[in-house]
């Protein structure tokens, strides 16, 4: 019987395979390079260096970057855009609004879908839904037939209050799929049913544009895996933090656009939950940047507001993360004002830092942890030798000879501005949401994040780092951690005071029957089947909203008015409660339960590892003998006191000086700040 589960989460340097087994909960990784031309090729070189017989496996999950790549790069498909006459360029007027207000020469990027390839036709939809000019068919064929001979790949449609009444839309999709048969629909009624123009059409166009690129991937990567023997549905990751199937992907492609970064912050909330922090930050820092996360209560902080490039949102719900340049790859360079920076520049997995030995001469964040004696000389158990001389050359370069300092100095000035711009991320994620950083224990993960997390923690007064017993495949365990799950909403624009609870009732009732069919196409049985409801509110007269969480049977609408006022109170620090309050849209989160396994524990014995040698790390312009251990001979119960290096085959922690650690039953790492 299959007992195996295998999770893979692709980054910027490495792709690392966690492999579980099923009875014992134990956990084993592989780390193999990254393949940015094509991400399959390191997938499968990963599996298959870990041993990995597919009959066996009961559950593949996998945490993709095609999408948010695709955007990026704008390597995309040939896309065209249909919309009601008269609004070919809602995507292109945007909101007016700019990145950096005080650039005047910094434009926003073009859309992905360029304005010969956007086409208009007539129809109209009123504001209350009612179909006022249905669809010209002749135009609506003419238009086909242009984008056919054009050799458009996929479409978008998006018309004017199709969020209330799709119809016309539907009606185009038909037309399409009769003249232009098999490229992919997008179409807005489904994809986003929400007012605002621009956010629904912006939403539809991501989705169109990605959806061949996307398929085409998955759809490679899973007849891969069936020619290995595996079984199952290929799960990946979405935004909102759980998986979908590749049924689903075909439909709401763009979901997969925040896929890589979730995993971490699902894992971060996970280990903190187990290690009793429902307050919890996820700290991830890798080879090119750092995620940042926070969990509050137990449960992430989950965003509408959010994009791969500025001006184009993508409204699917998403686990709000905030991404910094800063990585062990990690540039260091002198400014136009004499300052010394960090990143976001980065070298990358090739040629990577200075140490490597592979042509960069630039120093890195890696170099100076090298330099400092924080970070060894070897790698992923001994498969990449760092050189400190090249190591030291580059810092003295880049750092200590442009600013008149020693080495040592050099290097922590470089380690130093790092930590700094990663606190900051971290309180624009905490204290700018209203939540205090000392009330959270800090999750330090990826490749680097246990290097720095004592440091960032210390300059942001958090007590407690947490260190997972596998830093760096964190991310891709977090994919082994997930349900499949799917959002879905509609408009729902009304005074709360004079809203019946029946009326609210039946509009939840119509998106839980999406909700259902939805899952029980993706094969899950009723009884692991968990809808939940919210509504976004807001104070009459404001335009943004607060999502409240909302009872299986609505009884009180009261209830609910109290529920936003008390959720305002705590995101903005005041409320109205003698303002009317509006009810925006409802939502329901739909969840198809996937069995978990467990994470083995191990008997708390109090005890004081002995080191397996000592070395010089530099600390506060200062050498300190710091002890060295090896990760894998650490026991539950185990204290360290600082300075100390804990070493293993993906990451290395680093315990300051008037620090310590100890080792806990599931050997996580807590140290004390």
């Amino acid at each position: 019987m299959s007992k195996t589960r295998v999770a893979v989460d692709v980054g910027g340097t490495f792709t690392d395979v966690c492999i579980m087994d099923e009875d014992s909960g134990e956990i084993s990784i592989e780390k193999t390079p990254s393949t940015p031309q094509d991400p399959m090729i390191a997938i499968l070189n990963g599996v298959r260096d870990a041993n990995i017989d597919l009959a066996d496996v009961s559950l593949f999950s996998h945490g993709t970057t095609v999408a948010t790549n695709a955007l990026i790069t704008r390597r995309l498909p040939r896309t065209a855009m249909i919309c009601t006459e008269g609004f070919r360029d809602v995507v292109e007027i945007r909101r007016s609004n700019k990145e950096d207000l005080w650039d005047t020469y910094k434009d926003v990027a073009k859309p992905y879908i360029p304005r010969r390839d956007r086409l208009t036709v007539k129809e109209r939809v009123d504001v209350h839904g009612t179909v006022t000019q249905p669809l010209a068919e002749d135009e609506a064929r003419r238009v086909a037939t242009i984008l056919k001979r054009r050799g458009v790949e996929s479409v978008a449609v998006c018309f004017i209050n199709a969020y209330v009444n799709g119809e016309n839309e539907r009606r185009m999709r038909d037309v399409l799929a009769e003249i232009m048969p098999g490229v992919p629909v997008s179409i807005s009624s489904q994809i986003m049913p929400e007012i605002f123009e621009h956010e629904r059409f912006s939403t539809t166009m991501a989705n169109a544009v990605v959806s061949p690129v996307v398929v085409d991937y998955v759809s490679g990567l899973n007849d891969k895996l069936v020619e290995g023997g595996y079984a199952r549905d290929l799960l990946l990751l979405h935004s909102g933090g759980g998986v979908m199937t590749p049924a689903s992907v075909k439909d709401f492609a763009a979901r997969l656009a925040g896929s890589g970064i979730a995993a971490g912050a699902i894992a971060s909330r996970f280990i903190g939950n187990l290690c009793g922090f429902p307050n919890s930050i996820g700290f991830d820092m890798g080879g090119t940047s750092t995620d940042v996360s926070l969990a509050y209560e137990g449960e992430s902080r989950i965003t509408k507001d959010w994009y791969i490039e500025f001006g184009y949102p993508i409204r699917f719900p998403s686990i709000e993360v905030l991404t910094i340049g800063a990585g062990g790859g990690s540039l260091a360079w002198r400014d136009e004002g004499g300052s010394l920076r960090n990143g976001p520049q980065s070298a990358g997995a090739d040629p990577g830092p200075a140490c490597y030995a592979n042509g960069n001469e630039v120093a890195t964040n890696s170099d100076a942890n090298v330099v400092l004696g924080r970070l060894g000389t070897s790698l992923a158990g001994g498969d990449i030798i760092l050189d400190p001389a090249l190591a030291e050359k580059a810092v003295k370069e880049t750092v200590a000879g442009v600013f008149g300092m020693e080495l040592h100095q050099a290097a922590e000035a470089i380690i130093d501005v790092a930590n700094a711009n990663m606190a900051n991320a971290v309180r624009l994620l905490s204290i700018s949401r209203g939540y205090d950083p000392r009330d959270f224990a800090l999750v330090a993960f990826g490749g680097a994040g246990a290097l720095h997390g004592a440091a960032v923690a210390k300059e942001l007064s958090i007590p407690t780092v947490i260190v997972p017993p596998n830093p760096g495949v964190t991310s891709a365990m977090g994919c082994l951690l997930v349900d499949i799950q799917h959002d879905f909403s509609d408009s729902f624009m009304a005074d709360a005071a004079s809203t019946r609870p029946e009326d609210l009732e039946a509009a939840f009732e119509k998106i839980e029957r999406d909700a259902l069919e939805r899952l029980r196409h993706e094969g899950v049985a009723p009884g692991d089947i968990v809808l939940q409801r919210s509504a976004e509110m807001m104070y009459q007269g404001q335009w943004r909203s607060l999502s409240v969480t909302v009872p299986s049977k609505v009884a009180s609408v009261d209830d609910l008015i109290e529920g936003f006022h008390a959720e305002h109170q705590r995101e903005y620090n005041f409320r109205r409660d003698d303002a009317p309050v509006s009810i925006f849209r409802v939502a329901i989160k739909a969840t198809g339960m996937v069995p978990k396994a467990e994470l083995p524990s191990h008997p708390v014995v109090a005890n004081t590892p002995e080191p397996d040698g000592h070395r010089d790390v530099w600390f506060d312009g200062k050498a300190h003998n710091a002890a060295i251990y090896d990760r894998a001979k650490l026991t539950a119960g185990a204290e360290i006191s600082g300075p100390a290096i804990v070493e293993q085959i993906d990451s290395t922690t680093v315990i300051p000086p008037e620090t310590s650690a100890s080792v806990d039953t599931y050997l996580n790492i807590l140290i004390r700040v």
